[in-house]
């Protein structure tokens, strides 16, 4: 093993600071990395260093983000982190933070930690933007694999390393703390960490320990506008026979004799082309669309995110090494959603002629604007949501290096989460003298305010109690669990060297024994009250103050139910409605699944010189064998279901990277990978939603247990050139060629005795009926010059760019869920063409980074298939301008400074489909992110 990696080892590179020397060699998955001497990165240039270095020597196409120092992430968390790697895309900035990854436009990443396989409760991935960036000290982006790694994960694989005690010469003792200022929330919260690391000579060997804690809070105000979905509406001055000016139209209609009217969810919407018609009674009438509705969400929240890191080091020789690593991390969450709505579409009460009372969009028959709304009805909500998560891991590992041929590691683990959740609601409704609105303002943000027939602005009345009629109660509640016991073993072998030609044999074992769980509190009936707020306890009520910072023209206040109030006095609630207390309902367990994996696998590494440069190939292959029970659960009759499924796959890889030159390398990679389907996507039982907007039926979702898992051909290759100690610049073109992609299909049925208020839903389900392709490149620089003069010296770059073309068949289906057709689309999450940069400085102590992300736009998801408008919810293009920087006041204390979104971005989305829709006409939601700055100290004994 140490002769086949001397090639690998002459090429590492050696960063000094402070007397600290780091050289790593790295030749494939995170366990083969050998580290020689103490890792302690310090400063921006020596991470994105190490970073190269960790890239060049590998095996696979990886990208690493290396901490600056201990506790010093460049980013909040795990998942902001990744958003400068290549080929990496983040989303979903909402809640003070980043959430949302995907590698290459794909979501299906496989996370592990230290290199072994985490989830989160019932999932497949672990939540990554649990971990609090203060304990990690390296992240690992593989965009591709070898047969020794996880199969799963089309996508590619993020591993998070923490520290061990061994990582250190002698003791480590290094605190952090920092405050951070959420703009929207208006807070100032902590973020702590603490390490604690010694090694000792014993006669017993070496030993070491190592602590690692870290405590994270966060406050934080989403502040979201929605223009609703859309509608066909009656002609405003050529309705149908028995129909008024602007009435809604309905799907079924006993006074017209077709059925549907008109065919909801088409994937392009109904025609919007000024003069579309519609059959009533065999006579075409022209029909306009218009929003159905506007809502506003006023969402607070306290995030509170405990996670601790131990490890435990024995060596008692030179050839044996044992490590014991506990982990543990905790989420805490407690939202209150002050949501206002608002119907929009009311006929009963046109006032003035309603013709004179609507705009439209030049050219279409869409509703732009409606200067009066006469009595539209409306409804607020309070919703408060707790919501708790606790992973643990537990790992032994033993690392046997026998013989300087023969090294072997066995490692046992395993791994406990569970989510819980609790929800409770009420609704208060009114109904207004009028409204006037603009379903866009020309900014995506939609207007709207509520006055009388006269004009007069009514907004005061959204506080007035006595004008609120309390209606129905909610409460819910859920839990999801899961555990795995993991036994890996590998192997690897120098074998006989013929020549110049150096060959390493590896094969290797895992079983894996996991089971995953949800378990939901049966819906209760809806109960109406019917009594005005104001009758209540004051303590029911609450008021919002400076919704949007002024940046939309809607109403900047109202009032609704309290949720903390109701959480207090949960049984009082529960009396007045007449409804059995929260003690006599359990929760049902909605399904039990056991997943049993064997796989093994066998790998020849080969290093030979051609034309007198290095040239390595390895090839391998992966045998894996999945068996699955599952037990399921109707928790809306009780019927109880089970299933099973077995699957077998061989896959193979290949990897060759050959060196044209001493700082010029070639990849080439062939693989295939698996995506298995979600625990929850099997359970057949169909998750029901009432008919909460009119439309005449209510919406579900269902699994199914027959899904099997999509695969994936994978190519890669690379030019990487190394033109410099701390500088590279590399392109990697990539296809996926991917089978059995996961899509919805709908269906409309009867369901009855829901204890909804409708028997009629529309219900999705999962099945493998597409294929799709998605190829494109990533170009990648890091560049530090040396020849820049004075207070220029310092100065880089760090920056990437990737191109994304993706494309799947999905298919059409009939009211009955019948397949009548296919479309082609993009991939969901997938931007064509995203990049960032980053312009770095560091000069004696001081280091800074000004970071500048953007994405193009992307389809986030599809509409439940109940409306008229494009099927699509398209995101606008996302960018982020954030800014760090560090000072070393001395060799043990530092301070920092950090601010993200700088530009004040908005997360703003719209329907399309093909070249239907546009943000333009078909404007959805747009969401206040908010500003956060931060402030921080880091101190280290040693």
């Amino acid at each position: 093993m140490k002769s086949f990696l001397m090639y690998s080892a002459a090429m590492s590179v050696v960063l000094f600071n402070g007397g600290s020397a780091l050289a790593q060699v790295v030749g494939g998955p995170p366990d083969e990395v050998t580290e020689v001497d103490e890792i302690i990165v310090r400063g921006v240039r020596a991470s994105l260093a190490q970073s190269i270095d960790i890239r060049r020597n590998s095996v696979q196409i990886v990208d690493s983000v290396v901490a600056e120092d201990i506790g010093k992430l460049p980013d909040n968390n795990v998942v902001e982190a990744l958003q400068r790697v290549s080929g990496v895309q983040v989303t979903n900035r909402a809640g003070g933070e980043a959430d949302g990854i995907s590698i290459r436009g794909l979501p299906d990443i496989s996370t592990t930690w230290n290199g072994r396989n985490i989830f989160t409760a019932s999932g497949r991935q672990f939540a990554l933007q649990d971990i609090p960036a203060n304990l990690v000290r390296r992240i690992d982006v593989y965009k591709t694999r070898a047969a020794d790694q996880l199969e799963t994960g089309i996508a590619g694989q993020v591993d998070v390393f923490t520290r061990r005690p061994f990582d250190f010469n002698g003791p480590q003792v290094s605190l952090n703390v920092r405050g951070s200022y959420q703009e929207q929330g208006e807070y100032l919260d902590p973020n702590v960490s603490l390490l604690l690391s010694n090694r000792w000579s014993t006669g017993a060997g070496e030993v070491g320990a190592l602590v690692n804690f870290s405590y994270v809070n966060t406050r934080y105000r989403d502040q979201s506008v929605t223009a609703g979905a859309v509608i066909p509406f009656a002609d405003p001055t050529n309705p149908p026979p028995g129909f008024v000016p602007l009435e809604r139209i309905f799907n079924t209609d006993g006074r017209v004799a077709e059925n549907p009217i008109w065919q909801a969810g088409l994937d392009r919407g109904l025609p919007y082309a000024a003069g579309s018609t519609l059959s009533f009674n065999g006579v075409d009438y022209p029909y306009v669309l218009a929003r159905d509705a506007l809502f506003a969400s006023d969402l607070t929240g306290e995030r509170t995110r405990p996670a601790v890191n131990v490890a435990l080091q024995w060596a008692p020789n030179d050839w044996s090494e044992y490590t014991f690593e506990f982990f543990y991390d905790g989420f805490r969450n407690e939202t209150f959603n002050s949501l206002h709505f608002t119907f929009a579409d009311w006929w009963g009460a046109l006032g003035a002629d309603p013709a004179s009372t609507i705009e439209f969009y030049p050219g279409t028959n869409i509703v732009a604007a409606r200067s009066f709304v006469g009595f539209p009805f409306g409804f607020q909500s309070g919703d408060l949501t707790e919501s708790q998560t606790d992973s643990f891991v537990y790992a032994l590992n033993a690392d046997w290096q026998f013989t300087d041929r023969l090294n072997v590691v066995a490692d046992l683990s395993y791994q406990s989460s569970e989510f819980q959740t609790d929800f409770y609601a009420m609704r208060t409704e009114r109904v207004p003298e009028g409204l006037t609105l603009d379903f866009n303002d020309g900014r995506g943000l939609p207007s709207w305010h509520f006055v009388n027939a006269a004009g007069d602005n009514q907004d005061d009345l959204l506080l007035d109690p006595a004008s609120w009629t309390v209606a129905q109660f909610y409460d819910n509640a859920g839990r999801a669990e899961g555990d795995a016991l993991t036994l890996s073993i590998d192997v690897d072998y120098d074998l006989f060297r013929p020549g110049s030609i150096e060959q390493k044999f590896s094969f290797g074992f895992r079983h894996d024994i996991r089971t995953a769980a949800e378990y939901q509190r049966r819906p209760r009936g809806d109960v109406f009250l019917g009594q005005p707020l104001s009758s209540l306890d004051p303590g029911l009520q609450h008021v919002n103050q400076g919704f949007f910072d002024g940046r939309a023209d809607v109403p900047t206040s109202w009032m609704v139910p309290n949720g903390y109030y109701i959480r207090d006095n949960i049984e009082d609630i529960l009396a007045l409605y007449g409804l059995p207390a929260r003690d006599q309902l359990g929760l049902d367990r909605v399904f039990d699944i056991t997943e049993t994996t064997t796989s093994g696998y066998a790998m020849l590494d080969t290093e030979a010189m051609i034309l007198d440069r290095p040239l390595m190939v390895q090839a391998g292959l992966r045998l894996v064998n999945v068996d699955t029970e599952m037990d399921f659960t109707d928790i809306n009759s009780g019927a109880q279901s089970s299933a099973e499924q077995s699957i077998r796959r061989f896959l193979p890889s290949f990897t060759v990277r050959y060196d044209v030159a001493e700082n010029f390398r070639l990849r080439f990679n062939y693989g295939e990978t698996l995506r298995r389907p979600n625990f929850i996507d099997l359970n057949p039982n169909f998750s029901l939603t009432g008919d909460l907007t009119n439309v005449g039926y209510g919406t579900g979702s269902g699994g199914n247990p027959d899904l099997e898992a999509t695969s994936a051909t994978n190519f890669d290759l690379g030019a990487e050139w190394y033109f410099a100690r701390d500088s590279a610049l590399y392109l990697t073109l990539f296809r996926r060629e991917i089978d059995g992609l996961v899509v919805p299909l709908t269906r409309r049925v009867t369901i009855p005795g829901s204890g909804l208020n409708t028997d009629s839903f529309v219900v999705t389900q999962p099945v493998n009926a597409s294929d799709g392709v998605l190829e494109g490149y990533e170009l990648g620089l890091v560049y530090f010059p040396d020849y820049l003069p004075g207070l220029l010296d310092g100065l880089g770059v760090q920056a990437s760019l990737t191109s994304l073309r993706s494309s799947q068949n999905i298919p059409q289906t009939d009211s009955a869920g019948v397949i009548i057709g296919q479309e082609n689309t993009s991939f969901f999450g997938v931007s064509d063409l995203s990049y960032n940069v980053t312009m770095a400085y560091e000069r004696g102590g001081f280091g800074a980074r000004l970071s500048y992300v953007w994405r193009e736009d992307f389809l986030n998801n599809n509409e439940a298939r109940i409306f008229a408008n494009p099927i699509g919810i398209w995101r606008r293009p996302e960018q982020s301008l954030d800014f760090q920087a560090s000072y070393n006041v001395n060799d043990r204390l530092a301070i920092s400074f950090d601010a993200v979104n700088l530009t004040d971005e908005l997360q703003q989305s719209y329907y399309a489909f093909g070249d239907s829709g546009g943000p333009d006409l078909y404007n959805f939601g747009s969401t206040l992110i908010g500003r956060t700055f931060s402030v921080g100290l880091r101190w280290s004994l040693y």
